[in-house]
């Protein structure tokens, strides 16, 4: 930590730099602590940028907390489809439930509240409640512990052997008293804009001169790289089902468990995972032969016509954390679609948009894929 004299002059200096250099946000606008926990549960793991767009979405559909309360679940993930990480969305509508049956619709005010809602950890409830309220909590995310451990030139991973602990110790003792909702901010802004990864902009940043692992060189090699995990390749087929009208056919959100993938292969569960238990098209894991495995899937649903011809179309690449999934999507002309309890008959052009409900990007893949390679046949 630095010496206990400079704290005052590096608070100083780092919320000046906060006040002129702040980005213009539009979770900035206020101290609603809806607005404030929709920005960052949205922002878990995905950049600000990709986020702006949703987030205005979701507010003008869903202004108050009694309004995402009430709403459908399918809207809610209609209006997050597109941003990934589905459950993010699920539990917001879920805390937010629970916030208007036991909180008057008012977030809670208290740590121990705030970490009862799903999908609030210690560092949302922190950040929430320090950003909205100004309480006197420090905020603890990868930007922060970043700028402290080079502050503090701090080597090894920082969440082995109790590091992360030691990191949320020197966060407190950082915290301006005086302006904990700014200073949070200051810090996530710093990590974000100057102390970042990977060339860091150590000219720019107001409090350079107490940073020890700029002293010693060491800003290329602090924080530590974490050991990525292995990739796992998954193969995936789907059958699009279209009709001569541009209709197809989609299955109903499955509600398989869901399970970690050791192998190549994945089960009808873990398939329901990566279709994040969304609308989807007949989709199933490819072990020896893809088309064949997809007509008995289609069989199995009540699809007649097993000597169908299935029309390969271009391959698709998709991520999921550690997973990687090669898709291979199949047109499937069909005269009528057919009619099976539960599922969906649609415009392919819809499930593109996704206009009218949730899919998930794995999915609207597929349909970008079908759309333009089907346009002019039959």
């Amino acid at each position: 930590m630095p010496q206990r004299r400079d704290l005052g002059e590096i608070r100083k200096r780092l919320l000046s730099w906060f006040c002129q250099y702040r980005r213009e946000l539009p979770w900035r606008l206020n101290k609603d602590p809806y607005r404030i926990w929709l920005s960052e549960i949205m922002l878990q793991q995905t950049r600000v940028a990709a986020v702006i767009p949703f987030y205005e979405r979701f507010l003008e559909r869903f202004p108050d907390i009694g309004g995402l309360a009430r709403a459908p679940e399918e809207e809610v993930l209609r209006l997050w489809s597109g941003l990934g990480y589905y459950s993010r969305a699920r539990n917001l509508q879920s805390a937010a439930q629970r916030i208007v049956a036991s909180h008057g619709g008012e977030f809670p005010r208290t740590t121990s509240e705030a970490l009862a809602l799903p999908g609030i950890g210690s560092y949302t409830a922190a950040a929430i409640l320090s950003i909205a309220f100004g309480a006197k909590h420090a905020v603890l995310d990868g930007n922060v512990a970043r700028v402290i451990a080079r502050l503090d030139a701090i080597r090894g991973d920082l969440r082995a052997n109790g590091r992360w602990r030691k990191l949320q110790d020197a966060a407190g003792e950082l915290l301006s008293p005086e302006s904990p909702s700014d200073w949070n901010e200051a810090m996530m802004e710093l990590g974000a804009m100057i102390c970042t990864p990977r060339a860091p902009q150590c000219l720019l940043c107001p409090i350079a001169e107490f940073c020890r692992a700029r002293r010693f060189g060491l800003t290329d090699v602090i924080p530590e790289k974490r050991k990525k995990r292995p990739t796992v390749e998954i193969a995936l087929a789907a059958a699009v089902l279209l009709d001569a009208r541009g209709r197809t056919l989609l299955l109903p959100p499955p509600h398989g468990s869901k399970k970690q993938f050791s192998t190549k292969h994945a089960t009808h569960a873990e398939v329901a995972a990566l279709v994040s238990k969304m609308w989807h098209f007949p989709t199933v894991a490819v072990l020896e032969d893809g088309v064949e495995e997809l007509r008995r899937f289609l069989a199995k649903l009540g699809v007649r016509g097993s000597k169908r011809h299935f029309e390969r179309l271009s391959g698709v690449r998709h991520a999921v954390t550690y997973r990687t999934i090669k898709l291979l999507p199949y047109r499937v002309g069909v005269s009528r679609l057919p009619k099976i309890a539960g599922t969906k008959a649609v415009l392919l052009s819809e499930v593109v948009s996704r206009s009218m409900f949730a899919v998930s990007n794995l999915t609207r893949k597929i349909a970008q894929v079908a759309s333009v390679e089907s346009d002019g046949k039959d």
